[in-house]
């Protein structure tokens, strides 16, 4: 019999070097950390030391903290009537179409124009940018499994999630680009942007929260926890804010075409989910009454606050 000559690959010998002395490897593994953490925090104070990014995580918890502070409603209330939802609910899509126009297009064609010295390419720029948004919530809406209260579970996936976290993963779709938006607005600098476009958010914020929460307790979960988990998904914003501040940088029209990709997506969700929604019951007329509401107080607040 001929004994094999055949040598252990570079991994092989590599990870038998690591199991026979297992505290040198930890001492260089915990060292490797120390280093990788000194150096991201040095990163995240060179990131963190500029007013942008301040204003942009501001906004990010406006929002995060009024969506809980209107989900806190399920505590005191026990029933919330499908016309009240959908009215309330028509207002907050009425605010971010009217935040989109307002707080994000016109920006971004203005930011367009003087970078450019175009208004057709200026424009241009910016439907790049609704297209961007309008693809990346279709591709969320497509592939990420969610369920609203009267569409039924959808997105790949969706029959091996339960009815719980299909709804907070609906929620979470929908503030995404609202936290995006704000991250965006703020991205340039400008507080006459960024201000009014959070104001709005968090005002809108308020009721979606509280009918978040009241849909949560109607497919049976108690208030209390209905509540901690609608505020909670608020957090997106928070999140959102810091992925539109970072989206926006490295190059002159990243600005303008930032703010039209949170502008596309705000749009979608508006159209796709939110209006439909609002539909479903038969009160198209107070949810539209609603909607024309909450666009006439965000042209309020942009002509005050911008």
């Amino acid at each position: 019999m001929t004994q094999s000559t055949a040598t252990p690959s570079f991994y092989s010998a590599w990870w038998a070097g690591v199991r026979s002395r297992p505290r040198t490897a930890v001492a260089l593994l915990v060292a490797l950390a120390g280093v990788l953490l000194l150096l991201l925090s040095r990163l995240l104070s060179v990131v963190l030391d500029t007013p942008a990014v301040h204003y942009a995580l501001g906004g990010g918890l406006v929002g995060f903290g009024s969506t809980a502070l209107g989900a806190l409603g399920a505590l005191f209330l026990r029933n919330l009537s499908a016309r009240t939802e959908d009215t309330m609910l028509g207002f907050a899509a009425g605010m971010m179409l009217a935040a989109s126009s307002f707080s994000l297009i016109l920006p971004a064609l203005d930011a367009g124009e003087a970078i450019t010295g175009n208004a057709l390419l200026a424009a241009l720029v910016v439907m790049c940018g609704l297209a961007l948004g309008a693809m990346l919530m279709l591709g969320l809406d497509r592939f990420t499994p969610h369920e609203h209260e009267h569409g039924g579970p959808c997105g790949a996936g969706c029959e091996r999630v339960g009815r719980v976290w299909l709804f907070v993963l609906a929620i979470a779709l929908h503030n995404l680009p609202e936290g995006m938006a704000i991250g965006v607005s703020f991205s340039g600098g400008d507080i006459g942007v960024g201000l009014p476009l959070t104001a709005a958010i968090g005002l809108q914020n308020l009721p979606e929260g509280l009918a978040v929460a009241m849909a949560l307790c109607a497919i049976g979960m108690r208030p209390l926890w209905a509540a901690l988990i609608a505020g909670a998904t608020g957090a997106m914003e928070l999140l959102g804010a810091c992925v539109g501040i970072g989206l926006v940088g490295g190059f002159a029209l990243a600005y303008p075409l930032g703010l039209g990709l949170a502008a596309g997506a705000m749009l979608f969700v508006v159209s796709h989910e939110v209006i439909p929604e609002t539909h479903r019951n038969g009160h198209q007329t107070p949810a539209t009454l609603g909607l024309m509401c909450g666009f006439a107080v965000m042209m309020l607040l942009d002509t005050a606050l911008g």
